[in-house]
């Protein structure tokens, strides 16, 4: 049987799955459709994008003309899916992979798509429905030689294949702006179905048989990758496939690691709470160094350290929350006026949070510059003075209001983000010891303890027991459980934090962000990875092995994961794949590990 839809005709996100080349990123439904992909970049307006746009956002369709089963997985050690559907006349295989060159990424967009028959006998039915790039462009297929293009805005669009021909098989309706055909397949058959797309250059065709080659050395990059891979811990195939996530939100281009592969999609039912998370937090680039380090993956570590340094001296002199993948500093938003995921609006592109004041950021970079260097490497001297500057700024900036590490609209004191300027104070004194860089040492360790002093004298709660929100508040915040492996603390009262955060937010292994989302939105994934790094920091590590056990088995069926899930366990919500939760997932299983050798 197909895959069940939501009443829009979209599946539910947990049934997408990723693929990617280092530039762009599709989802792939269990039902063979790929209901999003931008060209060329991820940033993109996506001209495949029925993910958020079911009327006429596009799509690229694969599957048995009869009713069918679905099983899939990633090829192992790789970002290549392969699906078998299974129909009551036969079984067929689907390999997908967004083709990658011999040294690195390819200059256009190659999706390819391998059928191969199994047993019995299928047919098999495709379409390349292009969309309207969310109303910006109207899409039409012109005839070149022999063969058919799709023009839509600037993007050019081609489809080929081995042993059907789109050309010929295409609709002779003239209103029609698809491309579709069919083939049947038999045990040993194996066809191709190839979309290639550029953006404002010629377009190349590649021939049928270049792209077998394409989609083995496609498989043969990743595995190479992965053999650099060193993680033999516990939840050790949760860990690689989330490195795996990583690496395919990686942007090779530059180095930057964006947030998530999508934008807009709703993190409640009610809507209103759509962003787009196709950018480079600083946050994420701090967490992702230490699972870099950890992994022993020197490239990446490196890259991701080395563009974020770049692009701040670029944009500087203030550190901003995030950045564009290509480096720039990202400008205002864009309403589109499309549905959105199952109806659920607004659509839209950039991100508001871009001018907002997060302390938190300064701790982001200090500890990410700290990991850095206690892993053997060693600072240029432009970078150590930036990072005296950094350092200069919390000391100067901590008592003010911030938005905090949520992006609220309304500045107040944050509890995280106080916690946040002593990490950054702690890291910039460890930096200078190590001689690494140089400043105002004295001035750092005085503030450093000027703000552990405010915040156990204004923000712990004795009635609550727990580090609050804000002060003064009895809200509970879960994104002060970062600050046990920041090393602001380990002791009682953190270990009293954790169990007044369970009571108050959690949902089984679930927490909600902060006092009140129970409310507006759910639970988020992150939180109770932080949870169980948190308990392993305060010596509870059976209690944080359990939690983890539970945890991992919440991704979707390739081991994936969204922003959030729903209090039942199952339902995705939010951005996918989500950075910041592979990110947590990985850092929380290293966390445990290190603790409990």
């Amino acid at each position: 049987m197909t895959a069940a839809r939501t009443r829009d005709g979209s599946p539910p996100l947990r049934d997408y799955a990723a693929i990617g080349d280092g530039r762009t990123v599709a989802l792939i439904g269990r039902d063979g459709s790929v209901d999003w992909l931008p060209v060329p970049d991820l940033d993109a307006v996506p001209v495949f994008a029925h993910l958020i746009d079911a009327e006429a956002g596009g799509r690229i369709e694969l599957a048995p003309r009869d009713p069918f089963e679905t099983k899939r997985r990633y090829v192992r050690g790789t970002n290549v899916l392969e699906t078998t559907f299974t129909t009551a006349s036969g079984s067929v295989k689907v390999t997908d992979a967004l083709v990658t060159g011999i040294a690195g990424r390819l200059p256009w967009a190659e999706l390819a798509r391998r059928i191969e028959g199994v047993d019995g006998a299928v047919r098999m039915r495709w379409a390349v429905r292009p969309g309207t790039a969310l109303g910006t462009a109207s899409p039409w297929i012109q005839h070149v030689g022999g063969d058919a293009v799709i023009r839509d805005g600037s993007v050019t669009i081609g489809v080929t294949g081995l042993d059907h021909h789109p050309s010929r098989t295409r609709s002779r309706q003239a209103d029609d702006d698809t491309l579709r055909g069919g083939f049947s397949t038999g045990p040993g058959s194996r066809h191709t179905l190839v979309v290639v797309a550029t953006e404002g250059e010629p377009l190349h065709l590649p021939r049928a048989e270049k792209v077998e080659q394409g989609i083995d050395r496609t498989i043969a990059n990743w595995r190479s990758w992965s053999r650099e891979f060193s993680y033999d811990g516990p939840w050790a195939p949760a860990v690689q496939r989330s490195a795996l996530a990583l690496k395919l939100l990686t942007y090779a281009p530059s180095g930057a690691i964006a947030a998530a592969a999508t934008t807009s999609l709703p993190e409640a039912e009610g809507g209103g709470k759509n962003w787009d998370y196709r950018f480079a937090w600083v946050r994420d680039a701090a967490y992702s160094v230490r699972a870099l380090v950890r992994f022993g993956l020197r490239e990446e570590t490196h890259a991701a350290f080395s563009w974020l340094l770049r692009t701040i001296k670029a944009n500087g002199p203030g550190l901003r929350v995030f950045y564009g993948l290509d480096g720039s500093v990202p400008t205002g938003t864009t309403e589109y006026a499309v549905p959105g995921w199952n109806g659920i609006g607004p659509v839209v592109c950039g991100n508001p949070a871009q001018d907002q004041l997060q302390l938190g950021v300064f701790g982001d970079l200090l500890s990410l510059a700290r990991t850095y260097v206690d892993e053997g490497n060693v600072l240029d001297v432009e970078t150590g003075r930036m990072l005296s500057l950094v350092a200069d700024s919390a000391c100067d900036l901590w008592r003010n209001p911030d938005a905090g590490m949520w992006e609220l609209s309304e500045p107040r004191h944050h509890t995280s983000s106080k916690m946040g300027c002593w990490q950054a104070l702690d890291s910039a004194v460890h930096l200078a010891e190590a001689g690494q860089i140089a400043g105002s040492v004295d001035r750092w360790r005085s503030e450093r303890e000027r703000v552990r002093e405010w915040i156990e004298e204004h923000c712990w709660n004795e009635e609550l027991g727990a580090y609050v929100m804000r002060p003064g508040s009895s809200d509970l915040d879960t994104s002060v459980l970062l600050h046990a492996p920041s090393g602001f603390d380990r002791g009682r009262r953190m270990a009293s934090t954790i169990d007044a955060l369970v009571a108050g937010l959690g949902r089984g292994p679930l927490l909600y962000r902060y006092s009140g989302m129970e409310a507006v939105e759910h639970p988020f994934v992150a939180c109770s990875f932080w949870l169980a790094s948190a308990l392993a920091c305060v010596g509870r590590t059976e209690e944080a092995t359990r939690l983890m056990d539970e945890l991992v088995a919440l991704g979707n069926d390739v081991g994936l994961y969204a922003e959030m899930i729903a209090e039942d366990g199952e339902t995705f919500w939010g951005n996918l794949p989500q950075a910041l939760t592979h990110l947590a997932l990985i850092n929380s299983a290293i966390t445990i590990e290190q603790l409990t050798r």
